[in-house]
């Protein structure tokens, strides 16, 4: 799985307060919440995000509260993925529920400017920055948690298992 997009760059400590403010915390509809992603901390992103963008920033992302909501309004905002130094636990385990890929990669993130064209190969554990002409290696996401994201989630992944898919 080969993931190609336009990076978003924020710093170290996105919290979860941050990717979906709590005032929006009254509805779980992934639309609704794809309105407000981020815009405490960008006003531009949830209006210039396409389909296949990255976010992108430094250590622990998604620290803060467990909710589900954060990851769940990334992934429907049109972001394939979050590349990262680090993540918070809870945010790795609930974004790969969520069908929502993640990526540590500390050694590129510094490297990575908000509009750079990147290349994600999860597989094979590559990560291009196509528009610096940089390439990183990055650790392979586990062919389960590849299931999980190809499934669009844990509860997808689950339904197909009942139905023996």
């Amino acid at each position: 799985m080969i993931l190609n997009g336009r990076a978003w760059k924020y710093g170290d400590d996105v919290d979860t307060d941050v990717i979906i403010p709590a005032r929006y915390l009254n509805t779980s509809d992934p639309a609704e919440l794809a309105k407000h992603c981020m815009e405490d901390i960008d006003g531009n992103y949830a209006s210039g995000v396409s389909a296949g963008d990255f976010i992108v920033a430094g250590k622990n992302f998604g620290c803060g509260s467990s909710r589900e909501h954060a990851p769940i309004a990334i992934k429907a905002s049109g972001a394939r993925a979050v590349i990262a130094g680090s993540f918070a636990r809870i945010f790795y385990r609930n974004a790969f529920n969520m069908g929502l890929p993640i990526i540590e990669a500390p050694q590129a993130v510094d490297g990575i400017d908000s509009g750079d064209v990147l290349a994600v190969d999860m597989e094979n554990g590559i990560l291009r920055n196509e528009t610096k002409k940089r390439e990183y290696g990055i650790a392979t996401v586990p062919p389960f948690m590849r299931e999980l994201v190809a499934a669009g989630g844990l509860l997808n992944y689950m339904a197909g298992r009942r139905k023996g898919k």
